[in-house]
């Protein structure tokens, strides 16, 4: 069984109705039980939609709803993995700190990433990697 890393944009694709929302919708609906989020996105989500976006509405709703409908279990890192790999792994891939970090949380948990951002062409021949 294939277990996914679902990175921050999938959740605000279908929060925020983008473009791709039904896609993403129908991922998330097709694998529940196989749903991961790392804490960076749980934490991103919050200042997005409360800071940025300023909906907090919408980031109650998903705490409140989604992350026990989906089954989503959020993941971390270490501080020892956080200050010995993820500045290594920055600078070996080109990418900045949040796609590290789900790329190091992908690795460390034997995750599929499951994304929209097309900076993670850099790595999918390192980490499985999903396009929606």
């Amino acid at each position: 069984m294939v277990n996914y890393l679902i990175d921050t944009n999938i959740i605000l694709e279908i929060l925020l109705d983008q473009d791709k929302s039904e896609e993403c919708k129908k991922f998330l609906n097709n694998n529940s039980s196989t749903i991961w989020l790392s804490d960076f996105s749980l934490h991103s989500l919050g200042v997005i939609l409360l800071g940025r976006c300023k909906k907090p509405e919408i980031y109650k709703s998903f705490i409140e709803n989604t992350l026990d409908k989906f089954l989503i279990t959020s993941l971390s890192l270490s501080m020892s993995s956080i200050s010995r790999e993820i500045t290594l792994f920055m600078e070996q891939n080109k990418l900045d700190y949040d796609d590290s970090y789900q790329c190091l949380i992908a690795k460390f948990y034997g995750l599929t990433i499951v994304t929209l951002d097309k900076d993670f062409e850099k790595i999918k021949d390192k980490i499985e990697v999903i396009f929606l």
